[in-house]
C-alpha cells in the first residue's frame, strides 16, 4: 500500500551553525515557532513543546542530533500515531543553507490524508517562519493563530 510522506525545503541566508542553533535551542525557537520548551533538543532526551495557540504541550522524543547537520525526532504527528521528523541542513555557501524537512509515513486513509494536509501546512509555516526569523528577526507566528483560541 502506498504511504504518505511530507517533504519540504527552503533556502535560508544564514550559516548551517546559526540555523542549527535556532532549531535546537528553545530560546531561539520561541522567536519563530514555539512559545516554550522544557529543554534543548539533545539526543536521547524527550522535551515538551508548547505553542501559543494550543493549551496542551507536545512531547518530542529526540532520536538523533548531528551538530549543524541533522535533527531527527519522534512525536504524535497525528492522534494515536507517532511519526518521525527529520530536519537536514546542507551548506550551499558559508551564508546560504538548504533546510530540508521530512515527516512520515502514514497510510492513505482519511486520517492519513488529514494528517498530510495539516502537517504539510505546519512544516511550510515552520520553514517560512524560520526564514523570516533568521534573515529579518521577524516572528511570523506572533498573533497569526489567535483565531484558534476562540
Amino acid at each position: 500500500m502506498q504511504q504518505l510522506e511530507i517533504k519540504t525545503a527552503i533556502q535560508i541566508a544564514r550559516s548551517k551553525y546559526d540555523i542549527f542553533e535556532a532549531i535546537v535551542e528553545p530560546e531561539k525557537m520561541s522567536g519563530y515557532f514555539i512559545s516554550g520548551s522544557s529543554g534543548s533538543l539533545q539526543e536521547g532526551k524527550t522535551v515538551n513543546w508548547t505553542f501559543p495557540e494550543f493549551p496542551d504541550s507536545f512531547p518530542v522524543k529526540v532520536v538523533q542530533v548531528n551538530a549543524s547537520e541533522k535533527v531527527l525526532f519522534e512525536w504524535d504527528g497525528a492522534e494515536g500515531f507517532k511519526t518521525t521528523v527529520e530536519i537536514n541542513l546542507e551548506k550551499i555557501t558559508d551564508t546560504q543553507t538548504l533546510v530540508t524537512i521530512t515527516e512520515g509515513k502514514m497510510e492513505v486513509t482519511e486520517q492519513g490524508i488529514k494528517w498530510y494536509g495539516q502537517n504539510t501546512e505546519g512544516w511550510a509555516n515552520f520553514s517560512a517562519s524560520l526564514k523570516a526569523y533568521m534573515e529579518h528577526g521577524i516572528n511570523l507566528r506572533k498573533g497569526a493563530f489567535d483565531f484558534l483560541k476562540k
